[in-house]
């Protein structure tokens, strides 16, 4: 494990995570994920990213990434990890009223409660620009109408931070705002979408049918626009690449421990290199991807947005591909083995793929890379 750019304070956090979450770890078992937040919260885990001041660890993102790696290579990742104290809590944490503060980041980092994030809509995509649930004022309250599609956990959630777009008084043109929309707030409804995925955090379509907020549910300045939307998603890239590398290091560890003892005519077959390369390539590809997310979440932790952006973006991209390779010479390298209930392989074959496509497309990372780093001219 590459470890030279960890302190020993992250050295013993890993080691920490690791025992705890091994511990927690049954093959064959779906592990309860509520039970385990819960008593992850209790060690600190979950709100490490949070300020001290409200009850967090005082940490930041590379600590919970961090965190949700070694979960995630025990078999137990977290999926609201990446949503609930990484982006809902640090954008609360950073643009968020002192009232906001005192009523959700101590509840967030003791696991009390929980908040979904809600940004993609049917007609958007990837693309936050053409968001269409907006925001209006309505004397000192705010009414939001639109939908959206792909959020994780509302059912479990105690609030969604919604995008929405509000109108700038000086342009007319419509920008990002933040919302805190309470589950039980009237108009806000939500419907199940059924996955091929195994997963214990659901996904749903939401319906903002003039949703009235008071003033308060604005999360920071409506005229901030992108810097407050992304001091979200540079987290959420860091954290999905976390849990991208923890899944590939899980399978990966199923390969070698299978390819060391599984014998055919007296030889391991780990000793042939028809078995064993491809297994060392996914681990160099793995710790790459790795050592790009911490870049990432040292540039974030560190105030630099735009660095981090890119850095963010490029580790998801390596931490994706990196996983899938992983998963799939994982399966092969057990056969028939690797489809069975019983080593737990063959449902990551399409959880691996989350990282590919979600919070954003490979393809759109590329565009991102092309034209803001490479400086090359857009296509659209």
């Amino acid at each position: 494990m590459t470890t030279l750019i960890e302190s020993d304070e992250h050295k013993a956090l890993r080691k920490a995570v690791s025992a705890f979450a091994k511990s927690h770890s049954t093959p064959g078992e779906e592990t309860d994920n509520r039970a385990l937040w819960q008593e992850a919260a209790k060690l600190g885990y979950i709100g490490v990213n949070l300020p001290e001041a409200y009850g967090g660890g005082g940490g930041g993102i590379t600590e919970l990434s961090l965190v949700l790696e070694e979960l995630g290579a025990a078999g137990n990742p977290l999926l609201m990890m990446i949503v609930s104290p990484a982006i809902c809590g640090t954008v609360i944490a950073r643009f968020g009223t002192e009232a906001q503060k005192r009523e959700w980041l101590p509840a967030l980092a003791d696991g009390s409660r929980l908040m979904a994030f809600g940004i993609t809509e049917p007609d958007a995509g990837s693309n936050s620009h053409r968001i269409t649930t907006t925001a209006r004022r309505d004397g000192t309250d705010w009414l939001l109408t639109g939908r959206k599609v792909f959020v994780s956990g509302v059912d479990i959630a105690d609030a969604t931070l919604i995008v929405g777009r509000t109108e700038d008084a000086r342009t007319g043109r419509l920008k990002p705002a933040l919302f805190i929309v309470p589950r039980d707030a009237p108009g806000f409804s939500r419907r199940r979408i059924e996955m091929e995925l195994k997963s214990q955090e659901w996904q749903f379509e939401l319906v903002l049918d003039d949703v009235r907020l008071p003033n308060e549910a604005l999360v920071g300045d409506e005229d901030a626009g992108l810097l407050q939307l992304f001091a979200g998603l540079n987290p959420e890239r860091i954290m999905t690449a976390a849990f991208a590398i923890g899944m590939g290091r899980f399978a990966l560890a199923k390969a070698i421990e299978y390819a060391r003892d599984r014998t055919v005519w007296k030889t391991p077959i780990g000793a042939h290199q028809a078995i064993a390369h491809p297994l060392a390539q996914a681990h160099i590809d793995l710790e790459l991807a790795r050592l790009m997310m911490q870049k990432a979440a040292h540039l974030y932790d560190a105030g630099d947005d735009i660095g981090a952006g890119e850095a963010a973006n490029m580790a998801k991209y390596a931490a994706g591909e990196a996983c899938v390779k992983a998963v799939d010479q994982a399966v092969h390298t057990l056969g028939g083995n690797g489809l069975t209930t019983e080593f737990g392989l063959a449902r990551l074959i399409t959880a691996s793929r989350v990282a590919r496509i979600a919070p954003v497309s490979r393809e759109m990372i590329l565009n991102y890379i092309s034209h803001q780093t490479l400086g090359l001219p857009k296509s659209y």
